[in-house]
């Protein structure tokens, strides 16, 4: 395991690479953004965010997504995929939201998650960014990087926010999990960009030989 002096070199590098790190889906309040996340689910942020505009205009809180027709759901979040499923959770995460909690988001892990189709990863983005309760969303590009760079072991989601969280104080949670997923995206590709790296020096992945040649970084 890495010593706290490394663990901090590793994510002050990482904020280096990524001042101004945030989640990529656009979002102006707390159900906007669980709402987005759902939808994110087997798609891209870039994707959602095409969607999100005409979603929200048509269907703005909760108690509108709760009483929408899943046929017309279905037609505005189509291109995110899986949108019969989406819709259907949606629907039932909107209407939980309306009978139990007055049309808001809990900010409570354990009440996101029995949300319909809400998961710890979307929990954990919810609260972070738009309900201020610090949160370590795990996807796979933070499995990979976290893993590459040896801060974690395993492959297991909860196990590994859990080793994460154990690494760093609660502010830096949320932080965190932004630079890992940003630096799975645009540097530790599952072909990474070892030589432009500002974590190199303290990762495991390079320590162990598997060395990779400067790529041309793709426009974003």
């Amino acid at each position: 395991m890495k010593t706290p002096a490394a663990v901090t070199r590793i994510f002050d590098g990482l904020d280096r690479h990524y001042p101004d790190a945030d989640t990529e889906l656009a979002h102006r309040n707390a159900f906007e953004l669980l709402s987005a996340t759902m939808l994110s689910a087997q798609s891209t942020d870039a994707r959602v965010n095409l969607v999100t505009p005409a979603l929200f205009a048509r269907f703005p809180d909760a108690k509108a997504v709760a009483g929408a027709e899943a046929a017309e759901l279905e037609t505005l979040i189509h291109a995110t995929g899986f949108f019969r499923q989406k819709a259907k959770s949606l629907i039932g995460m909107a209407t939980i939201l309306v009978k139990e909690h007055q049309g808001k988001v809990p900010p409570s892990m354990a009440a996101l998650v029995a949300l319909p189709g809400v998961g710890r990863k979307t929990a954990n983005v919810v609260l972070g960014h738009a309900l201020g309760v610090p949160g370590l969303p795990v996807d796979r590009h933070v499995l990979r990087v976290a893993g590459r760079i040896g801060l974690v072991h395993g492959d297991d989601p909860v196990k590994v926010e859990q080793q994460l969280c154990d690494l760093l104080p609660p502010k830096r949670w949320t932080r965190a999990s932004d630079d890992l997923i940003l630096h799975g995206r645009r540097i530790c590709k599952p072909k990474p960009n070892c030589p432009i790296c500002n974590v190199r020096k303290d990762c495991d992945f390079l320590a162990k030989g598997f060395t990779t040649k400067p790529v041309k970084q793709a426009r974003r």
